[in-house]
């Protein structure tokens, strides 16, 4: 059942108090590093009960007139054709969705910059897509020996020869599509180019994880490893913050292993370093606004779970190995935690087995499990759909929501016109049906408007869904998991 354990104005006033004080304390001008989604960080909104996705974004807009946006993207990963997985776009596609989304909230995009620039030609056809569209560009250079060669980043070889990025206002967020794009590189070439020319600035990172101020095997900063297991980050304490200032707290793997190449960039730049560890660079609040730790820590230990799902599914796919998925495991072995923690699972593989083919399990707001399965004219997954619908409506489940004679005209087309080899319906043609059949059916209506109940329900499948089922249901808001099973034994799987 959904619990709210996080104070999510909170920490929307103290974030931001947090970030004017940083602004100040560099002289009036900073780069703030912004790492994790924006504008839709539901890994922060599962294991937080109570934050809101777009919490970040919510956060600067309270500071719109002296923010600026400057995106930043690789162009490695252009020239790689590098995927979100979670949106299925290519970071450059995703480098203008951000554009616009920015725009669309009042927020001033300023540039892109495109980092590791040596002559790429998908990145060159990038600069001049943005070129054409009236946005301003900047290319950043691979530096030899990045990050150790301190005497030649900190010259007018290394961080001189990137171009330097004109910015007008105060708090210039440095964000980018994914991990590895060359945030904090970006951030601190301008501070040498700032420092050339004697003006004052500084720098910070904003990042929601591992939350400093929480044990180290809180089940939130272990749910923050498991979802970064490809990036093979570990939490662990902060040793040049345990030695400063006597206290323990807790960072990742990368920011400690950097540092003091960091406060050497820093001394070479400034003459000396502003932070005397990697905590001190973070501006994260998010620790002193959980409200209720056991439903924040249940909630962590449930990502957890989902995450290993994730990495099983990966496996299959060919796109993990062994090692990822072993991590996993010992991530969930040192949150106490199995599978079975997870009710979905034994309800959708119970079904499975009582009627010897694909089922589906959703658990609803209430704590109610609710399952369906495959038919002729159903996938389990649209089948569990209508019945969550009827339980959240309290409409009696021998009602039918749509008539048969509405499904397989639908059914038809897919198989004849349309040349689909599998006549059942997904879950979101299922939906567009109900839709359609709620204009003259109260109960049809009743349950297309509990649709915005299914937020943050749990699910779970006996095999793996299609990418049309899985994509509907993150879109509904529910956190679906599946066993690393295909439905048939096919090689080829869309």
């Amino acid at each position: 059942m959904f619990k709210e354990g996080f104070d999510n104005r909170k920490y929307l006033r103290l974030q931001t108090e947090k970030i004017r004080e940083r602004v100040e304390a560099f002289g009036g001008k900073l780069y703030l590093e912004f790492g994790g989604k924006l504008f839709d960080d539901y890994h922060a909104s599962r294991v937080l009960p109570g934050f809101k996705p777009d919490s970040k974004i919510n956060m600067l807009l309270q500071m719109k007139d002296k923010a600026e946006i400057v995106i930043v993207v690789s162009a490695t990963a252009i020239e790689q054709n590098k995927m979100r997985a979670d949106l299925g776009i290519t970071y450059d596609m995703d480098a203008l969705r951000l554009i616009d989304a920015f725009n669309e909230r009042g927020l001033y995009v300023g540039s892109v910059v495109v980092t590791h620039y040596s002559g790429q030609p998908a990145a060159d056809t990038f600069i001049k897509r943005l070129g054409n569209l009236g946005i301003r560009v900047f290319r950043h250079y691979p530096i030899e020996g990045y990050p150790t060669n301190v005497k030649l980043i900190v010259s007018d070889e290394g961080y001189g020869k990137n171009e330097y990025i004109e910015t007008t206002r105060q708090l210039v967020v440095v964000t980018a599509p994914g991990p590895g794009s060359g945030k904090m590189a970006t951030c601190l070439s301008q501070l040498y180019h700032d420092n050339k020319r004697g003006l004052k600035s500084g720098y910070a990172k904003f990042e929601t994880f591992p939350v400093w101020n929480l044990p180290l095997t809180h089940p939130v900063n272990l749910a923050y490893e498991a979802a970064t297991v490809d990036l093979a980050d570990v939490n662990m304490i902060d040793p040049f913050h345990l030695e400063a200032y006597g206290v323990t707290t807790v960072n990742y793997n990368r920011d400690v292993e950097v540092f003091p190449v960091l406060r050497r960039l820093f001394e070479g730049i400034y003459g000396e370093c502003p932070y005397k560890s990697p905590t001190d660079m973070g501006v994260n609040m998010v620790g002193y606004c959980i409200t209720d730790d056991e439903a924040v820590a249940a909630a962590a230990r449930a990502e957890i779970i989902r995450r290993y799902y994730d990495c099983l599914n990966k496996k299959l796919r060919g796109l993990c190995d062994s090692e990822e998925v072993y991590k996993a495991e010992l991530i969930m072995n040192r949150a106490k935690i199995t599978v079975d923690d997870r009710p979905v699972v034994r309800a959708a593989l119970e079904r499975a087995a009582a009627t010897d083919g694909p089922s589906a399990a959703i658990e609803l707001p209430n704590g109610e499990i609710v399952t369906g399965r495959t038919s002729e004219l159903l996938g389990s997954c649209a089948a569990a759909m209508l019945n969550a619908l009827k339980a959240i409506a309290g409409i009696d489940d021998a009602i039918q929501l749509i008539s048969p004679s509405v499904i397989e005209p639908i059914c038809r087309l897919k198989t004849g016109s349309l040349g689909s080899k599998n006549p059942r319906l997904h879950v979101n043609e299922i939906l567009i049906a109900l839709s359609i059949c709620a204009a003259t059916d109260p109960n049809a209506e009743a349950a297309y408007k509990a649709l915005p109940r299914l937020v943050g329900c749990e699910a779970h499948s006996s095999v793996v869904v299609s990418s049309v089922d899985s994509s509907t249901l993150r879109k509904l808001g529910v956190n679906l998991t599946c066993e690393p099973t295909y439905e048939s034994k096919r090689f080829f799987h869309h």
